[in-house]
């Protein structure tokens, strides 16, 4: 198949530019901000109209600032011991999900004990909406032509500009089906009914980590890295390994001593 050449730059006003895959995050805010408004007017989600506007600009700063620290940490340790200030160097590009995930958690744990809100509560809350933002921000990588998939033969196979001229797997594609679509239906379908405390989010991660984990197998491994353990595993791989724990954790053994432990989320 042909690689669609879409300009990676919505829009160019001279003195700065915005890309699609900017545009990607905006929008998964937005979406996810209409959905938990859609909620809170149903009675469903633990926060006010008020609190969740100003919860989704800590939401943001933790996607934000955790990608930036997270990517820098796990594919780039080396760069930031030898210049630091690197850390900051954000028009080079590079977010890393499962640093913008750490700085959702932390700032969601923050957040909940502000307003006084389990903080579970809020994550089951929150979690059927993460998809949103993870299947565009895989559009926006596919329309930057980035982050391809390996070499391959199979008929959708595309040849992606920078990435030589052998055709490979739409890997961003994938992950836009598996980890967007497929996941939030899976997690909205499971959330419509009063579930136990922690289970709703205990689902999402072990279903973003078991799709993570399924692509990274068609996903060409970071240039730099290559594969990080026993010789087949990538570093995307291996971080999700600690998802899957805690996310079968809260599904199967989790349980609140006090009782109070139904999560209403949608």
């Amino acid at each position: 198949m042909t690689y669609p050449l879409i300009d990676p730059v919505a829009l160019d006003l001279g003195f700065i530019q915005i890309h699609w895959y900017g545009l990607m995050y905006v929008f998964g805010f937005l979406a996810g901000y209409g959905l938990a408004i859609r909620r809170i007017r149903r009675g469903r989600f633990p926060l006010t109209e008020a609190q969740m506007s100003d919860f989704i600009g800590w939401v943001a700063l933790g996607v934000i600032l955790g990608g930036r620290i997270g990517y820098m940490v796990f594919y780039h340790p080396d760069r930031l011991v030898d210049d630091p200030l690197s850390l900051f160097y954000v028009w080079e590009g590079g977010m890393a999900f499962h640093g913008g995930l750490l700085g959702v958690v932390g700032l969601t744990w923050w957040y909940a004990r502000r307003v006084g809100v389990a903080p579970l509560v809020l994550g089951d809350a929150l979690a059927p909406l993460i998809p949103i933002g993870l299947g565009l921000g895989r559009l926006g990588n596919f329309i930057g032509g980035e982050l391809w998939g390996r070499v391959s033969e199979v008929p959708w196979a595309m040849v992606f500009p920078g990435a030589g001229p052998e055709p490979r797997h739409p890997s961003q594609l994938y992950q836009f089906a598996a980890e967007g679509l497929l996941l939030f239906v899976v997690l909205w379908w499971f959330s419509s009914r009063d579930r136990r405390r922690g289970q709703v989010t205990g689902l999402f991660l072990l279903g973003y980590a078991v799709c993570r984990f399924a692509v990274e197998f068609v996903r060409e491994p970071d240039a730099h890295l290559g594969f990080v353990w026993l010789n087949w595993m990538t570093m995307g791989q291996l971080l999700t390994l600690p998802m899957m724990a805690i996310g079968i954790w809260l599904l199967m053994f989790y349980r609140e001593s006090n009782g109070a432990n139904l999560s209403r989320s949608s």
